[in-house]
């Protein structure tokens, strides 16, 4: 619970603050920032790509492209995520002013120093320095607040600063075989099964009531206790042996349990509203991710392993990220909690995009125009956030909507 007191004195704090709007909240920033990167990142990857440039840090464009959509785009959506909630876990202030804008500053200069050829140990410390700085002020939050609850989000998120640092030193040369990389993966499929655990099914519960639409989705409880153990059984497994049959079985068990999990939310029911609906379908690609990523274990050579790593990123994350920034934005800047046309078509994009990236390798579609297409069309989806979005993030909260308590 909030410490007595607590959401007094960070109301006061909130009301009291006269800088610049975008650092007010953290979801303002990071957000902002996260979208225009992406939306620019994904074009300069495909174009290096394509005419066989180099890109990034040692000039490897394939590396640069993976690390910077996981150590990038999504660490800032983290980030903008858990700045912006955990003032309400916890009742206390949120982190805003000159301490965000320097946070944001700190994210800004590891992009541009993972952009450097030669960024070498400094470039790669610089980049490593702002989950660091995250998962510290995260840490100090939670347990300033009591807020014992979330202290597996702390704990999730130090896990994934770890990744990013294990991904550094095997790019200097320590034989870690994709660790970094398999432990960001499996710290977000975690991050994404407790959060969207909670907020998908509480969302839907509220719309329902609204619409007085009945059943409503089931509370959270043993089953859901049994989906995440089995999803930490089978991703323990995928770090510890990636390629070993068990490990395959597991991660398709935990794709299945995720399917049951989803169902019982009964997503379907909110088909009206895409700004609920849309949360479910993010949820779907997690379910199809660990599903594939299984299959791709148990048999190798089905399917192009690269069609399981997109399902999870350019799918689940791509579009839960986006249904979190789209939702938050709107609520926090005293918009309407429905989903306007423009909204519609950011998630068509996003969807479309990641869609064809997973089924390319099943299609008579030359690989680097059809890769092209998709990653164009999911950088058109993150490009429109930004430019419809960006005046909402950009500019004061309209005076006549009365801030939330």
């Amino acid at each position: 619970m909030p410490p007595k007191g607590g959401n007094r004195d960070a109301g006061e704090r909130r009301r009291a603050y006269a800088g610049p709007a975008l650092f007010s909240y953290g979801f303002r920033p990071f957000f902002l920032f996260a979208t225009l990167f992406a939306g620019l990142a994904v074009p300069a990857w495909m174009a290096a790509f394509a005419h066989g440039r180099p890109l990034g840090a040692g000039g490897d464009a394939l590396s640069w492209h993976a690390h910077e959509m996981l150590f990038g785009y999504t660490a800032a959506v983290v980030a903008g995520f858990l700045l912006t909630a955990i003032p309400n876990w916890t009742g206390r202030a949120p982190v805003m002013g000159w301490p965000l804008a320097l946070l944001t500053g700190l994210w800004l200069a590891g992009r541009g120093a993972m952009l450097l050829a030669d960024a070498g140990v400094a470039g790669r410390a610089m980049d490593a320095l702002f989950l660091l700085v995250l998962a510290a002020a995260v840490w100090r939050e939670i347990l300033a607040g009591a807020n014992w609850r979330n202290l597996p989000v702390a704990g999730l998120l130090s896990a994934f600063a770890l990744a990013n640092m294990l991904w550094h030193a095997e790019a200097m040369g320590a034989p870690l075989q994709g660790l970094g990389q398999r432990l960001a993966l499996s710290t977000l499929v975690l991050l994404m099964a407790l959060i969207g655990g909670r907020i998908i099914p509480s969302f839907t519960t509220n719309w329902l009531r609204k619409e007085r639409i009945s059943p409503l989705p089931r509370p959270f409880g043993l089953f859901d206790k049994a989906v995440l153990a089995l999803t930490g059984a089978a991703l323990t497994a995928y770090l510890a042996a990636p390629q070993a049959s068990a490990t395959g079985v597991l991660l398709a068990l935990a794709g299945l349990a995720h399917v049951a999990r989803l169902a019982r939310w009964r997503g379907w029911q909110t088909r009206r509203e895409p700004l609920v609906l849309i949360l479910h379908i993010a949820y779907a690609w997690l379910a199809v991710a660990l599903l594939l990523l299984g299959i791709g274990v148990l048999f190798p050579g089905l399917f192009a392993g690269a069609s399981a790593l997109h399902a999870l990123t350019a799918g689940a994350v791509g579009q839960l990220t986006l249904a979190v920034m789209t939702r938050a934005t709107r609520g926090h800047t005293g918009r309407p909690l429905t989903a306007d046309t423009v909204t519609v078509l950011i998630y068509g994009l996003l969807f479309l995009g990641a869609l064809l990236r997973l089924v390319l390798p099943f299609t008579p579609i030359a690989y680097a125009m059809g890769a092209s297409v998709a990653g164009l069309l999911w950088a058109a989806g993150m490009l429109l956030f930004a430019a419809a979005y960006g005046p909402m993030l950009l500019l004061p909260r309209p005076a006549e909507v009365r801030p939330r308590a």
